[in-house]
């Protein structure tokens, strides 16, 4: 047969499936379950194979067209997690000082009936507003909880939304309608992959299996990353820029060709709005300006821009690295931009706004249009990040702030699912004090972290392997997946049962159901299917077509693709996109740069990690034991630092401890340290949660946010390195 993508897999499919079968049988395996993998972003197909009521093995469902078989390591390591023995398996409720670690078993009802009681007294004495509700990585539980919060009548949702995957969604929406989605099923000639590390970190909607297919079939590839990766070391151009300084890269590209007259006329004539401003703005960057900004050679610059604008048809793949900064909102809306001018737009092989099945929508099941207008106008920090607040996300330093100083009105209580913010939100000194002088708070999690620590009463979850669900369909990738329930760990319960239970205890069962099996059913009730019908098959698409544009434009208020967005505009933003410089660098603080000479970036993936995940699980931990900073052998020299010991990272914030890794792929005056670690085996000092935590040296400050997205820049900060005069920790 010939070789081609359609016969490897279906080789890999043909022998893995005879290896299933030959599996059953010369290890006994009762059964092997379909489902889809959550340990991180989600979406990979699996195989679960169950022994005596077990889940014995995982591995890659070839038929699965997002993974074609293929698994990372998280999800090769799921058995770990589910039956891993610190594994929280009933609700437990604090009976000591918070961070004591002294805990008491408490039934489900106990737990749901404190909370529902707290809620409601809460709600009664200081205002719906003072409850705030949480997700951070999420567990496909978002819609969830804004139904909740929002039928509750709280505008407060504690999300990562204001600089994960947030501003890509809010931006696109006002810029193109939807986020656009790099299409590899259709072979891109060109492929961009900008802050992201994509066959590590497997983001949302994207696998690296097919980006490493397409460059396979001989793609060629521009990388934007301070660091050396995967993907760099392969890449065609490598453009190494200073971090924190993507917009200026953008319009200096969007420059290029404009004056070389590389854009799509067709395109640009009928459906832009803002073309001649935009012009404008893009000719401030000329390239000798974005090469002093940047430190990337200007004739770098025009080859990746010529490349990417000529060879078609080509996408961006970019991830949160440009969202977590004070340029997150333009650093999108830039890259965009370079999407539609070069003609890449909804076409196949490019960056597709795709539909999803028919189905109500994680905006319609969370429920938005529940909250009045005059709750709504309560969301904290809502008047200051406008385009944030437009579409229901806050930024953390706003409930930090009403909790430590009840201003502008008091937070009494937090109920966090699947979020650890003492290590994953910046400035985790200040987020800590917040946690411990709130006077409620509520965790549901798999074990017992650093937040669930802080805690009054903990709620043991469920993993993926434990619930039914339809994956990914709050995604933009048009897929619907199914999820089906394995095992059952103790009294562990899934996010939604456990949110639905509480429903019913607040007043809102009459838009609840008596099971999430109903919400599930509700979500599928336009394709006209119960969820035990969608359960006999394996996935569902919504319809994939392309050029839709030409036919009902674009879903903006002018029907066009906004480079000038009118929105923006009504909120007293720039309309267009802007560089500015980091709020913390050698240009902008000059002084104290003196001091800390190095360029810090943080939050560099693992492979085996998820943020704060993953620590206590023996493969997932073998491949990194302990924390790392990366530093270039002659900054190591200069610092009389050694490969491998521990060294002192240091910021105007505070100081942290990391192992030292000398690389030469990264700049002699930047450094890269691992982010969200923690110690679960450190029982006894809140699990050296300050110890190696990158967040104690980064700055959560208002003027330093995006100022229309509210996003945190954490991506670029200044520091200094040197080694650790001694082995003690913090």
């Amino acid at each position: 047969r010939p070789d081609t993508r359609a016969t490897r897999e279906n080789r890999m499919s043909e022998f893995q499936y005879s290896n299933a079968a030959r599996e059953m049988e010369v290890y006994g395996y009762d059964s092997v379950v379909k489902s889809h993998c959550r340990m991180c972003h989600g979406g990979c197909g699996v195989l679960v194979y169950v022994k005596e009521g077990r889940v014995a093995k995982i591995a890659g469902d070839p038929d699965c067209p997002i993974n074609h078989g293929t698994l990372c390591s998280k999800g090769l390591a799921s058995t770990q997690l589910v039956y891993h023995p610190d594994r929280l398996t009933h609700p437990v409720k604090r009976i000591g000082p918070k961070g004591s670690g002294q805990w008491e078993r408490i039934s489900w009802d106990e737990a749901l009936d404190t909370i529902a009681e707290r809620m409601l007294r809460y709600k009664a004495e200081f205002g719906a507003e003072s409850v705030v509700l949480g997700y951070g990585t999420g567990r496909e539980n978002e819609a969830a909880i804004y139904r909740i919060s929002n039928y509750f009548g709280s505008p407060n949702v504690l999300t990562a939304g204001h600089f994960c995957y947030g501003p890509r969604i809010s931006t696109s929406i006002i810029t193109c309608g939807s986020n656009p989605i790099a299409d590899y099923e259709n072979n891109p000639k060109c492929i961009v992959v900008w802050g992201n590390n994509v066959v590590i970190s497997n983001p949302d909607c994207y696998k690296g299996e097919p980006f490493s297919q397409a460059l396979n079939a001989g793609a060629k590839l521009i990388v934007v990353d301070p660091r050396l990766t995967r993907a760099a070391a392969r890449a065609d151009v490598w453009l190494q820029l200073r971090p924190g300084t993507d917009t200026a890269l953008a319009l200096g590209m969007a420059n290029v060709i404009i004056q070389e007259k590389l854009y799509d006329k067709e395109f640009v004539d009928h459906y832009v709005h803002g073309w001649a401003p935009f012009v404008e703005r893009a000719a401030e960057y000329p390239l000798e300006r974005v090469e002093a900004i940047t430190g990337v050679p200007r004739e770098k610059i025009a080859e990746a821009a010529r490349l990417y604008a000529t060879v078609k048809p080509g996408v961006i793949q970019w991830g949160v690295a440009i969202e977590q900064q004070v340029t997150c909102a333009d650093n999108n809306r830039a890259l965009m931009a370079l999407m539609g001018i070069t003609g890449n737009l909804d076409v196949p092989g490019g960056q597709v706004l795709f539909k999803t099945a028919k189905i109500r929508n994680a905006a319609e099941f969370g429920a938005h249009k529940a909250l009045s207008k005059e709750q709504e106008a309560k969301r904290l920090g809502g008047e200051r990040f406008r385009l944030a607040g437009h579409f229901a996300i806050i930024n953390p330093k706003c409930v930090w702030d009403a909790i430590l100083e009840e201003k502008p009105y008091p937070v009494k209580m937090l109920f966090f699912i699947s979020s650890n913010p003492v290590m994953t939100r910046a400035n985790a000194g200040e987020v800590y004090r917040a946690l411990e002088k709130v006077e409620f708070m509520a965790v549901a999690d798999f074990f017992l972290t650093p937040t669930a620590e802080l805690a009054d009463i903990v709620l043991p979850a469920a993993t993926w392997l434990e619930m039914d669900y339809l994956g990914d369909f709050w995604k933009r990738h048009g897929w619907l997946l199914t999820r089906r329930k394995v095992v059952q760990i103790g009294e562990c319960r899934s996010d939604h049962e456990m949110l639905n239970d509480l429903a019913h205890r607040i007043g809102q069962g009459e838009h609840w159901w008596d099971t999430f099996e109903g919400g599930l059913d509700y979500i599928l009730e336009p394709m006209g299917v119960t969820w035990q019908e969608f359960k006999k098959q394996d996935r569902v698409r919504g319809p994939v077509t392309y050029y839709k544009y030409k036919e009902k434009g674009f879903s903006t208020p002018t029907r066009k693709m906004e480079l000038y967005s009118t929105l923006l505009e009504k909120w007293g933003y720039d309309p267009l996109p802007q560089y500015r410089e980091p709020p913390e660098s050698p240009v902008s603080q000059p002084a104290l740069h003196e001091k800390f000479p190095y360029i810090l970036i943080t939050g560099a993936r693992q492979p085996g990690f998820f943020h704060a995940e993953n620590r206590q699980l023996p493969w997932t931990r073998e491949l990194h034991r302990d924390p790392v900073v990366e530093i270039h052998p002659d900054t190591a020299a200069a610092e009389g630092i050694k490969d491998g010991e521990w060294v002192v990272l240091e910021s105007p914030r505070g100081k942290i401890r990391q192992r030292a890794k000398l690389t030469a792929g990264i700049d002699p005056r930047v450094v890269s340290a691992q982010h969200a670690w923690w110690f679960p085996e450190k029982r006894d000092s809140g699990h050296g949660w300050a110890e190696s935590n990158v967040n104690i040296l980064t700055d959560n400050s208002y003027e330093n946010c995006d100022p229309a997205m509210g996003a945190t820049h954490i991506r670029s900060l200044l520091c200094k390195i040197y080694p650790e005069e001694t082995r003690r920790p913090r």
